[in-house]
């Protein structure tokens, strides 16, 4: 590969990683616009879309601080 194609590469690819961060924050902002309109339904059904969310809550087992505690 020569210098002027590595290079055209690594341009393609910051555009590539820009255009990404920049979706990224689209459909975060879209996300945020949808769950706003549910409120606090958890499904709603909008022509041919079904929009479902649900918070999760998780519970784990930290290992790590079980074994620095008891030796």
């Amino acid at each position: 590969m020569s210098t002027n194609e590595i290079q055209s590469k690594a341009r393609e690819l910051k555009e590539l990683k820009l255009m990404q961060e920049e979706l990224a924050a689209e459909i975060s902002a879209i996300e945020d616009a949808l769950k706003a309109a549910m409120g606090e339904q958890e499904e709603l059904v909008c022509g041919e879309y079904k929009l479902t969310y649900q918070t999760v809550t998780s519970s784990r087992f930290d290992s790590t601080r079980f074994k620095k505690d008891h030796a």
